[in-house]
């Protein structure tokens, strides 16, 4: 019988889609360490207050937190060290010129893909507060209809 590979877990950014009206989104590689690999496999990291900046024309993941695990030393200095990101030149150019036109990158989720981590990342474009009241609201309204709809 076949083994079963454990499952790997993905990381998101619980946050960007309360604070950001999400549009186009892309797998970007990333530049890892071992130890940060490894750890970011077991599901020891987090997305929370990340954003990805242009310098120098790449694209660089900023604030991203990767702790280490058991056994697995990550000094405090580079858990939040600025990580680049790996996309094509072309797009790299479409993310920046969409950049300057007012939207943000924003890292949505870490995911393991076989043996690499790939990072999905997204133009986003600022909510207001009213915007996020709104969204609230018609996530509450959505979840009484089909409580309803269950209960009968």
């Amino acid at each position: 019988m076949a083994k079963k590979k454990p499952e790997r877990k993905r990381i998101t950014n619980k946050r960007a889609s309360h604070d950001y009206f999400l549009e186009d989104s892309l797998l970007a590689g990333i530049m890892l360490t071992g130890a940060e690999t490894k750890s970011l496999r077991m599901g020891h990291g987090h997305l929370q207050g990340a954003y990805v900046t242009e310098k120098d024309g790449a694209l660089w993941l900023i604030n991203a937190t990767i702790n280490g695990a058991q056994g697995i030393p990550i000094s405090e200095d580079d858990q939040t060290r600025t990580r680049k990101l790996l996309l094509k030149k072309s797009e790299i150019d479409k993310l920046i010129m969409n950049k300057k036109q007012g939207n943000t990158i924003i890292p949505i989720e870490i995911i393991p893909v076989g043996r690499y981590i790939k990072v999905r990342i997204a133009l986003g474009r600022g909510k207001k507060n009213y915007d996020k009241r709104q969204t609230l609201k018609a996530r509450d309204e959505t979840r009484q209809i089909n409580r309803a709809l269950k209960s009968s």
